[in-house]
């Protein structure tokens, strides 16, 4: 095997770097002349922007992973290493990971092998076993559960892509740990829905309604969450996003710490409109009155419709994480506490006035949100599919919110 290996990296098709793994498992990463020196160049990542609005053009090599652009373009967890083994990789190897998924990644990004250079034969340690990878679902959805790609079926239903690429939806199937996590999250998205929150579409679908299933996957029963892709058009195309953590540099192992939902703040207030503004504090105040804890960096993102300035993302993984274990915590700290029992006006007013917001844009969109929670909530809590544990876990849990009581 040799010692060198390039990976182009493409934007929205066009390529605008490299990823070069040389010997003992380093990489490095560079943009191209082509795209530094273009003055009209879309947006890769805001995390790619120096203090003064230019592009950094300088990275430190790594070790084994890539830096961490890259690197959250990875699943986490028992997705990644689902798919290393299918891939034959180790899961730590970010370089090859990413060259055997890097075909249908999150946003417009895409990698692929330079030149005509093949995937390695193998090696004598082992890292290596399959290098035809022909039966690598080759798309890479972050996160940790098990969620796939996947289009619609002329036949009815939803199918994965016979080679796993492409696909206008997400798959979420059942969790292995926790009941009714599919009908719950289906549950939070509706609700965000009616009080105003900008969703993706999302249905539930039966695991055995769902085609090309890997066999080991298949015998899961129950209910999926089908989410609509909002990175990617109506004739396919890719739609550029990144999530917070690829904005400010973290590696997903950080995705709970580093950063507040105030540093998130400050940069929605920078970057987007006075819409964008509402939109957040709606949505960071829907997730605490639902009991969200797990709202950390990669649950926010961003997306360039016009390929150069940023708006905030549609939401998703909205999940009353409470219904399942009892907590206290948000998953970031709002501005100066994580609790939510201190999530208060004075709070929000103190987030405003660090992250540049305006204060009574932020004061009247938490309220306006906390009364149209409530009139939905009570209207359709009965309704939604969700277990009458879940509906008491919530229920006990906005009697702790200030803003709720």
């Amino acid at each position: 095997m040799t010692d060198v290996h390039v990976l182009d990296v493409l934007l929205h098709g066009d390529p605008v770097g490299t990823l070069t793994r040389v010997g003992d498992d380093r990489a490095l990463f560079g943009f191209n002349d082509s795209y530094i020196e273009d003055a009209a160049r879309p947006v890769t990542s805001l995390g790619f922007k120096d203090r003064f609005g230019g592009l950094i053009t300088e990275f430190p090599p790594t070790q084994t992973r890539l830096i961490p652009f890259f690197s959250n373009l990875l699943p986490e967890g028992r997705m990644r290493s689902y798919l290393a083994q299918r891939a034959g990789v180790k899961p730590v190897r970010e370089f090859f990971l990413l060259w055997a998924l890097g075909a249908d990644l999150p946003g417009a990004v895409a990698v692929r092998s330079s030149g005509s250079e093949m995937w390695p034969q193998g090696s004598s340690d082992d890292d290596l076993v399959d290098s035809r990878r022909e039966n690598v679902f080759r798309f890479s959805l972050a996160g940790v559960q098990l969620k796939f790609s996947a289009a619609e079926d002329p036949r009815g239903g939803l199918s994965l892509p016979a080679r796993g690429v492409g696909g206008s939806w997400i798959v979420k199937l059942p969790s292995l740990h926790f009941a009714g996590v599919p009908e719950n999250e289906f549950s939070m998205m509706t609700l965000a829905r009616f009080v105003g929150i900008t969703v993706p579409e999302v249905r539930l679908i039966g695991v055995d309604a769902i085609g090309n299933l890997p066999e080991d996957i298949s015998r899961l029963s129950g209910q999926a969450l089908a989410v609509k892709r909002f990175d990617r058009s109506d004739d396919g195309g890719a739609v550029h996003i990144e999530d917070f953590a690829q904005v400010f540099g973290v590696y997903p192992e950080d995705k709970y710490k580093k950063a507040s939902a105030r540093n998130i703040a400050a940069v929605v207030g920078a970057e987007g409109s006075e819409g964008d503004v509402a939109e957040f504090i709606r949505r960071l105040t829907f997730n605490t009155l639902i009991g969200n804890a797990d709202m950390h960096l990669k649950n926010w993102s961003l997306i360039y419709p016009d390929r150069h300035n940023a708006a905030l993302a549609p939401a998703y993984d909205f999940l009353s994480t409470v219904a399942y274990i009892k907590d206290d915590q948000a998953a970031l700290k709002f501005s100066r506490t994580k609790r939510f029992d201190r999530y208060s006006e004075d709070e929000l007013v103190h987030l405003a006035a660090k992250a540049l917001l305006p204060e009574k844009l932020v004061l009247n969109t938490a309220r306006e949100t906390v009364a149209l929670f409530y009139q939905y909530w009570n209207a359709e809590k009965t309704n939604l599919p969700l277990s009458s544990e879940a509906v008491k876990a919530i229920e006990d849990h906005l009697k702790t919110v200030p803003l709720a009581i």
